[in-house]
């Protein structure tokens, strides 16, 4: 495609050299880059892509997006833009000829529930018979083909590629997470959602590297309400009115209470799932949701609310929730012959931590086992609060490792132990995952209930000089195995 056409509608600082050739990839790894390549520079958090122009070159890079002035040598084209974030986003869209446009496109933003809510929409779609894509913090999936995630949001270019895979293999819909820095820094850039839902907002992702205050993170959540035809909002959610007043789109709501458009009424919880019965504006039906707790039924109401938008009807709606499965939500892992159950979730914040833990605890028929570390490198002020919220609700408590990353896991376990040390909850200290997961195992009785919680759909543990394989679900099979 003629470099002319890639960069048309760019808003455009100065132009050197000729833009009259032919680009055959576009690419912001130096690495990667090929004869007739556009060697995009982005300025990352950890290092500028603009230093690496010559190694971009050297690899036959002829055409370059600079948002620095650079030196410009014989046969290079050197663009000079705003922000080129955004304009890798705007010519990867025009690139790969704007997949996305060839289906119906959603997006779900919010600090919790997205992945939860991308597969519920999912699986009501499918019972409608639709082809869907979906793309989160699990995996991408394109038909049968399912791709690891690297991050919850790709990268602009990485993502309309696999927008085209997706178009390739006759999707109809792709539903997608989309997270506060992919909107920040414009990875969802160059895009128009059919559908943009908001789920609720909390303390999180602030820090250097990420968002400086609440203010910057809801407004960055609120971007996406700017790209998308309509929109459906959480009206529970502290921050509704700042998103519906702010929003470009028409939009509609969902909650609990009556004032939602899609609200839920004679709400049952059970040990393993939840029913409800759903008021929209198309139908009302009884709905039963195969993943436990209250925060579920939010979940499943922004899944109908989407579906109803759509024009899909109440069967598909309760055939598709029924059944869903999601990895590491509220998974129940296979325990055959032992009389506890043990339960694996992605619980890694204080507030989702107070959910699964609360959920369960509402109906273990004994005692309920909480075993959880906290993530390296990330915010130590959440360590104590989950330290106390799993003091307060759970009957005995293990403390253990996650993904250390370049942290000591004991300095990360002792600001957690700070935390349980204020209530009277019982609490042992093993910082080997896989033998706090044991001893937890050892040590629970008939009617007991294991939380697992931090790792969920996870396969992988972080150190700070290695990565290693760690699936829960593995761990448990094989402690079981070493018990017989």
């Amino acid at each position: 495609m003629k470099l002319a056409k890639l960069i048309e509608g760019l808003d455009i600082l100065k132009i050197e050299g000729d833009v009259d050739k032919e680009i055959s990839r576009i690419v912001y790894d130096s690495r990667q880059a090929v004869p007739g390549s556009l060697f995009v520079c982005i300025d990352g958090f950890k290092t500028d892509g603009h230093k690496f122009i010559q190694s971009a070159l050297d690899n036959g890079a002829t055409a370059f997006l600079v948002e620095k002035d650079v030196p410009v040598l014989e046969n290079m084209t050197v663009i000079k833009v705003p922000d080129t974030r955004y304009a890798l986003a705007h010519v990867s869209a025009v690139f790969f000829e704007h997949p996305s446009e060839s289906f119906t496109l959603i997006g779900v933003t919010g600090t919790k529930g997205k992945t939860t809510i991308t597969y519920m929409i999912k699986s009501v779609l499918e019972q409608a018979g639709q082809t869907v894509g979906l793309i989160g913090t699990v995996a991408n999936i394109i038909g049968s083909e399912r791709i690891p995630a690297q991050r919850t949001t790709p990268e602009s270019l990485d993502l309309q590629e696999m927008f085209s895979s997706m178009k390739e293999k006759g999707a109809d819909a792709v539903v997608m997470e989309v997270s506060s820095q992919g909107l920040k820094l414009n990875r969802v850039g160059a895009i128009t959602f059919d559908i943009g839902v908001f789920t609720n907002l909390s303390e999180d992702h602030i820090g250097a590297n990420e968002h400086p205050d609440m203010e910057d993170y809801l407004k960055s959540k609120i971007k996406l309400f700017s790209m998308s035809k309509r929109g459906l909002v959480n009206i529970d959610s502290e921050y509704a009115y700042r998103v519906l007043s702010e929003s470009r789109c028409p939009c509609m709501t969902f909650g609990i209470s009556e004032k939602a458009d899609i609200y839920a009424e004679n709400i049952v919880t059970h040990a393993d799932s939840v029913e409800f019965t759903v008021n929209t504006p198309w139908f009302r039906v009884p709905v039963k949701v195969s993943v436990p707790g209250r925060f579920s039924v939010y979940n499943a109401l922004a899944a109908i609310g989407v579906s109803g938008m759509l024009g899909i009807g109440p069967e598909a709606v309760v055939n598709g929730l029924k059944n869903i499965h999601i990895p590491g939500r509220a998974e129940i892992v296979p325990t055959p012959g032992k009389p506890y159950t043990v339960m694996i979730d992605y619980a890694h914040t204080p507030d989702s931590l107070r959910n699964i833990l609360s959920t369960v605890k509402e109906f273990v028929p004994n005692r309920l086992i909480s075993v959880f570390g906290c993530g390296g490198d990330r915010d130590r002020s959440k360590r104590p609060q989950m330290g106390r919220i799993s003091g307060e609700i759970a009957d005995f408590t293990i403390i253990t490792s996650d993904n250390p990353r370049t942290e000591d896991p004991m300095a990360i376990i002792k600001d957690i132990e700070e935390g349980i040390k204020q209530t009277n909850g019982q609490y042992i200290i093993i910082q080997d995952r896989t033998e706090a997961i044991r001893y937890a195992m050892n040590f629970a009785r008939e009617g007991d209930i294991i939380v697992l919680a931090g790792k969920g759909h996870e396969t992988y543990q972080i150190f700070k000089d290695k990565t290693i394989h760690y699936d829960e679900r593995e761990i448990v099979k094989e402690i079981l195995e070493s018990m017989e």
